[in-house]
């Protein structure tokens, strides 16, 4: 039987890089027919980038495969000490702080090389530098928490003079700000990151059929032998009525319009346009992308929710061997560059 897994992704995977007690969750979880053999599945899971989270990979001996998930949990707390918006020693808080970073980590500097071809290839509608509107929102309704508007248009505006993903200049001696007030916030792609480098880990270690879900998915390989791959649902929409894609060797990231509202009417969505400092207010109610690396899946769908099916459309065609399920608000579905 296919092994399916839900592409859920609850609004709190963007509450960020919290890993908790995982080791525990490791475990035998049923056992695959490889070359008239059976070979053990097994299981890691735990809460990690603030969700809950899963790797499941084939391997024969039970030893080495808990001695392998523990060393991709190790990698997970490594990445959180680079990554937490929640962590006063994280590399990028010390670089909101202090508006520049020396010798700053490479994963660091790698990951905004993808976030300027994103940025790039969506016309503007993925941009870190949006974490001053999102201080601004948090801090008006915390101030506010019966309101049902957002912060006047006045402080919108002038919080919008501290974002612009043109303001960052790095490279792998020194990330800097040229502007004053400015900080990043990586959760729209990060979370994407780092499922790649759960993966390209466990597949520097031999394995070769794995599944990631760490938020988004990566999926190596297949679950057992004679499939295709491994089984995801997608309903990023919570609908209850997602549709199953086979993945190998692929990823795939998941971002939707519901969860984590924020004003007294619950009216106010979690992904703000850095454009205009506002809620998106587009055509989508989400996206499902399926691409070669998590990163550029995650990316890709955060913004799609901004840009809406139009933007998501010019900026597949961009890419090559990306695809994407858009999920209007009407309830209709269309895929986009999905062959097969």
């Amino acid at each position: 039987m296919t092994r399916k897994f839900s592409l859920d992704p609850k609004l709190s995977r963007r509450r960020f890089l919290m890993v908790a007690g995982a080791a525990a969750g490791l475990g035998l979880t049923h056992r695959a027919a490889f070359a008239g053999t059976d070979v053990p599945v097994h299981r890691w899971r735990g809460i990690a980038l603030g969700a809950e989270a899963e790797i499941r990979l084939i391997h024969p001996d039970k030893r080495a495969a808990s001695r392998i998930l523990r060393a991709a949990e190790a990698e997970i707390s490594r990445l959180e000490a680079i990554f937490s918006l929640y962590r006063e020693d994280s590399a990028l808080v010390r670089l909101n702080r202090e508006g520049s970073l020396a010798a700053p980590p490479l994963d660091l500097v790698s990951l905004l090389g993808t976030v300027g071809l994103v940025h790039s290839a969506t016309g503007g509608a993925f941009d870190p530098t949006i974490q001053p509107l999102w201080s601004l929102y948090a801090r008006h309704f915390v101030e506010n928490p019966a309101a049902i508007e957002g912060p006047a248009p006045r402080k919108i505006a002038e919080t919008l003079g501290h974002t612009g993903w043109y303001a960052v200049d790095f490279d792998a001696d020194l990330i800097c700000f040229s502007r004053s007030g400015m900080a990043l916030t990586l959760n729209g792609i990060a979370q994407g990151y780092i499922t790649d480098r759960i993966a390209a880990l466990l597949k520097s270690h031999g394995i070769s059929d794995v599944l990631v879900d760490i938020g988004e998915i990566s999926a190596l390989g297949r679950d057992r032998a004679g499939s295709d791959g491994w089984a995801v649902i997608l309903d990023p929409g919570h609908s209850g009525e997602g549709e199953g894609v086979t993945l190998r060797d692929r990823a795939v990231a998941s971002s939707a319009r519901t969860g984590m509202l924020i004003g007294g009417d619950k009216s106010f969505g979690h992904i703000l346009d850095p454009r205009t400092g506002l809620p998106v207010a587009t055509d989508l109610a989400g996206v499902s992308v399926v691409a070669p690396t998590a990163t550029l899946a995650d990316g890709l769908s955060t913004a799609a929710l901004v840009s809406g099916y139009d933007g998501l459309k010019a900026s597949l065609s961009k890419f090559e061997g990306v695809s994407a399920r858009a999920l209007f608000e009407t309830g209709e579905v269309r895929w986009l560059g999905k062959t097969g």
